[in-house]
């Protein structure tokens, strides 16, 4: 059993302790306004969660997932992370975060970011490419025929490790796409970026397809940067 630390408890972060608790481990959540805020959801989760501050679920967590919007990341504390795997969920909105040059010139990525923010933690990317809903509902037990994949990158492959055993508890399996700087292709709005776990990204329906590892490493492989869509 494992301590998942959660820095932001909206959709994903709320249904990754679901899928966390399910799975037999500890959560401890936090976010912006403050522990009381996460009552109803403590109550829903049970006895292995409870609520507390951004630095308390950082010092609590085993594996702390870092899931908030991305103009909020320098917000997350540095010290308690110190050594430990952090999974980022985020996504570049501009409409929402504010302009951020070095993302719109494509000289970094989102999880760069947020690891050079935390320069003695080890992050690992995933979650941000699939909707909430389709992360709840696919989740599926190890060796189902219908188990969809997860797209993670990281420098350190023991971090990679880890989240790959995470994530296998958690109901998935995973497709590798290589170190932090190659996050860019399932960042939003690429191939890869909810097409692999639905039939309707986009429209009202959204619904549900199993998103193997092939169909992961095709549309991986079918990115493009936001300059070249351009062109």
């Amino acid at each position: 059993m494992t301590t998942i630390g959660l820095i932001g408890a909206g959709h994903i972060g709320s249904t990754v302790a679901r899928l966390a608790v399910a799975a037999g481990h500890d959560v401890v959540l936090s976010n912006s306004r403050g522990p009381e805020t996460l009552a109803d959801l403590v109550a829903e989760l049970g006895d292995h969660a409870r609520a507390a501050t951004s630095t308390e679920a950082a010092e609590a967590g085993d594996v702390v997932v870092v899931t908030v919007p991305l103009k909020a990341y320098r917000d997350v504390p540095v010290e308690p992370l110190r050594g430990k795997v952090v999974i980022d969920t985020n996504n570049y909105y501009p409409q929402r975060d504010g302009h951020i040059a070095e993302l719109d010139d494509e000289s970094t990525t989102v999880s760069e970011l947020l690891q050079a923010h935390l320069p003695e933690s080890h992050v690992v990317k995933t979650f941000n490419n699939i909707y909430f809903e389709h992360l709840l509902g696919l989740a599926r037990p190890r060796g189902a025929d219908d188990r969809s994949a997860l797209a993670i990158a990281g420098d350190d492959e023991g971090a990679k490790k880890t989240v790959t055993d995470l994530l296998d508890d958690l109901g998935y399996d995973v497709v590798d796409a290589g170190p932090l700087a190659e996050g860019w292709r399932y960042q939003r709005d690429t191939a890869a970026y909810g097409t692999p776990y639905t039939t309707g990204w986009g429209t009202d329906e959204m619904t549900m397809r199993t998103g193997d590892a092939a169909t992961v490493r095709d549309l991986l492989a079918q990115s493009q940067r936001y300059r070249d869509m351009e062109g």
